[in-house]
This record gives structure tokens, C-alpha cells and sequence, in this order.
């Protein structure tokens, strides 16, 4: 079955009549069915065709918030032959101007119904979005419909954008091939060294014995050239690329997995607490200068990062902070909303508790290597799948992370997360007194 919108080329540019009592739009509606829709009168933005701003030539369904601060609403259509169990695709186009926050001001959603029109399971929303041609960006989701379900309504809808507008087109529900699991094998490695000269020498042999469960990427500690040592940060410092990085890329290019470690990075006169990926090359990927310094290692001479980055690997995209990071919310918020579905975390010390919620909290899977710390594998639902503190001890699983995690009454959680999230100033800040 496949439904595909495709607006009239000749439709002629209609303002929108006030929506009804219910959120409909009377008798008044768009091309292929679409009807303008808000929940009351009073909110209701500006919906209309407009045949001056197209992609591929059909006229597109607009909306404006037309000054009122409190707009919310857009454009609707009812598919019927839904079936329950069955895996749909909602994609659809926009373009939008003078709209401060597009991300969580522009929906797509689906609200899956029953034959009655009532509503089945929890409405799914499209946060996959990817730049299109023209300044045009495509949201689209893929996911089953609920059991029970037998028709579609599809919202297009603009929310407190006063002074916004936003354009949608070739809007489409089809129906799709079942997702497939995408299946990582993570691995994480407790190991504490003591009076070591050779830290490093101790985990490269950790990821000897790991590799015959041939893990896609392991998980090392923090700043493990000088754990258990008693080596200053200065003195064990490095350059990344360097001597560290090499060995470790030798042992990623071996088993032909990725690895993140901690190490101590030299940038000229500035040391970091750097989290590094070496790809299954051995190549360096990429590095994460650790945001939160706790007071002891700013004593020690390090400096902070500033950045959180993602990177994306052969499996998905991911994120690294390191240990004192996870006493804060914003590092893993910062990846989670630029997509990361796996945080990597070695850390010498600190609290299951918070790992647990940032795994919860952003609907990710985190993995940490700890010292003082579990090493642990935690799923989006903050549900612990593995932890130890002992040392010598390394563990691999797999993850989905097309897996879905719903709460029968929130729905899928990671769509919702990013939807609803809040990316502009609007939150005030604490007053100092």
C-alpha cells in the first residue's frame, strides 16, 4: 500500500477558515484532502496554499503564526488502510523564515487511529531531519503502527513562531519494509592499574583479550597513562595524533574494532583530559577535551575543553565525555541533540546514579570504563545491563540501537525527547542576588 500527497498544480490560494470546536477545519480544505486545523480559535495561525514557494512545482501548504505569540496549528489529513503491525514511513519537506527554534517549532507527527477515529497507542513524531536542495529539509521517521490501528492522521504544524512561516510539501505516508536491527557489540574494560610503568602496556593487553568476542568498539579508562602512577598530568601529557594513539590504532587495526580511551593530551603549552576514537583503522577519529574539570585537576594544571562534538562511525553516531562531565546535564544533552545514540564514558570516579539518568534523561545507551566507578552498559531507559568495579574484568554486548523503548502513556521517548526539547532562551536563568 503506499499513500502519496501530491498538491494540485492549479489550486488556486485559499486562506484558512477558523478550525472547528474539535480542531478541524469544517468544510473548507486543501488539495489531496489536507485540511487546515488548530485546537482552539484563539491560537489558530494563518494556514493557506501558497503557488509562490515550491518544490518540484506544487503549490505548498504554509503556515504563519501572523503575530500571535500563542499560534499553534497546521495543516491535517486522515489516511485510512492502516494496519496494525505494519511499518510506515512519514516523510515530508519544509522550508521556514523568521522561525527562532525550526527544530522543536516545526512538527510532523502521526497519530495512529482506530476505525472509530479514536486514538491508538501514542502519536509518533519525525525528528530525523537531513538538508534538502533549495533550502528545503526533509523530517521523516520509519516505525510500526500499534496494534489496532486502522488510519493515519498526519499533522504539519508551526507553534509559537509569531513572526514565522513555514512551507511544507510532498508530504508521504507509505507503507515500508519492517526496520531491521542495527546491531553494535560494545565492550568495556575494568582495569585498575597500580605501580605500573607501562598503563598503557596493561590495556593493550586488556584489548588482546576482549577481541575474540570481537567487539565493533571497547571502552578504556580515564586518563590511563597515569592512573595508579603517580605521574603528573604535564609529565605523561601527549600530542593526539601521537606515541599513545599509535600503539592503541595498532590494536584497533589488529582486531579491526574502534576503541575510546582517556588519555592526556599536549596542545602546545595546554594539557586536556582528552577522551580520543581510533577507528577500526587505527586512524585517530576524533577527540573530546573534557568540559568539566573538578578542582583537582584544574590544581594540576589542566585546562577545560569547550566543545562537546559527535562522530559517526560505521555503526552510528556517537559521543565521549569523561568522568566529572557526568556531574552535569548539558555535556550529554549537547550530544544527544546533535544525534549521538551511544556515550562513551571513562571515568575514574563518580555515581551510577547520574550515568543511570543521562542514559534515561536523553534516551541514549551509555558505556563507562570506571576505576572507582562502575564499568557498566546502561540502556535508554537508564535499566543497568551490565556493571562491575572489579579489576581484570571486561564484558561485551549487543545493542539495538534501532531498538524502540515506549511508555504505554508517552510513547516513543527519543522522538518526543527531541521535539519537545526547548533550544532557545526563554527558560530564565537563576537571579543572583
Amino acid at each position: 500500500m503506499k499513500f502519496r500527497v501530491v498538491a494540485a498544480a492549479l489550486w488556486i490560494l485559499m486562506q484558512a477558515t477558523p478550525a472547528g470546536r474539535a480542531g478541524e477545519a469544517g468544510p473548507n480544505a486543501g488539495p489531496s484532502g489536507w485540511v487546515p486545523w488548530a485546537q482552539r480559535d484563539e491560537i489558530r495561525p494563518r494556514i493557506f496554499v501558497d503557488p509562490a514557494n515550491t518544490r518540484g512545482g506544487s503549490p505548498s501548504l504554509a503556515i504563519a503564526g501572523a503575530g500571535n505569540p500563542a499560534e499553534y496549528g497546521g495543516w491535517a489529513r486522515t489516511f485510512d488502510g492502516v494496519s496494525g503491525g505494519k511499518t510506515y514511513r512519514l516523510s515530508a519537506y519544509y522550508r521556514s523564515n523568521a522561525v527562532a527554534d525550526p527544530f522543536r517549532d516545526i512538527v510532523a507527527r502521526i497519530d495512529w487511529l482506530d476505525a472509530m477515529g479514536r486514538r491508538v497507542g501514542q502519536p509518533d513524531y519525525a525528528y530525523q531531519e537531513s538538508p534538502d536542495s533549495g533550502g528545503w529539509r526533509q523530517v521523516s521517521l520509519t516505525v510500526p503502527a500499534p496494534a489496532g490501528a486502522s488510519r493515519a492522521r498526519v499533522e504539519l504544524t508551526l507553534g509559537w513562531a509569531p513572526a514565522g512561516t513555514v512551507w511544507w510539501s510532498d508530504a508521504t505516508l507509505d507503507e515500508s519494509a519492517p526496520l531491521r536491527p542495527r546491531i553494535v557489540r560494545v565492550g568495556t574494560i575494568s582495569l585498575h592499574p597500580h605501580n605500573n610503568p607501562d598503563n598503557l602496556g596493561l590495556f593493550l593487553k586488556a584489548i588482546d583479550d576482549v577481541a575474540p568476542e570481537k567487539p565493533d568498539i571497547v571502552c578504556l579508562g580515564e586518563e590511563i597513562l597515569v592512573e595508579g602512577n603517580g605521574r603528573s598530568y604535564a609529565d605523561a601529557a601527549e600530542p593526539i595524533p601521537g606515541l599513545s594513539t599509535a600503539r592503541l590504532g595498532e590494536r584497533a587495526r589488529r582486531y579491526g574494532m574502534y576503541v575510546v580511551a582517556g588519555l592526556t593530551e599536549r596542545d602546545g603549552p595546554v594539557c586536556y583530559n582528552t577522551a580520543v576514537l581510533i577507528d577500526r583503522q587505527g586512524r585517530v577519529a576524533g577527540k573530546y577535551r573534557k568540559v568539566y574539570l573538578p578542582r583537582e585537576e584544574i590544581e594540576g594544571g589542566l585546562t577545560p575543553g569547550s566543545f562537546c562534538p559527535v562522530f559517526d562511525t560505521d555503526f552510528g553516531r556517537i559521543g565521549m565525555m569523561v568522568c566529572w562531565d557526568g556531574e552535569y546535564t548539558d555535556p550529554a544533552r549537547a550530544m544527544a541533540v546533535q544525534g549521538a545514540e551511544i556515550l562513551f564514558v571513562p571515568a575514574a570516579g563518580g555515581y551510577m546514579t547520574l550515568l543511570k539518568a543521562r542514559a534515561l534523561e536523553n534516551h541514549l545507551y551509555v558505556v563507562s570504563s570506571g576505576y572507582d566507578l562502575e564499568s557498566a552498559i546502561i540502556d535508554p531507559t537508564g535499566e543497568v545491563l551490565f556493571a562491575t568495579k572489579e579489576s581484570g574484568v571486561h564484558r561485551t554486548m549487543d545493542l539495538d540501537l534501532n531498538a524502540r523503548f515506549l511508555d504505554p502513556w508517552l510513547g516513543d521517548m527519543r522522538p518526543r525527547f527531541h521535539k519537545e526539547m526547548r533550544h532557545d532562551s526563554l527558560i530564565p536563568a537563576v537571579t543572583r542576588q
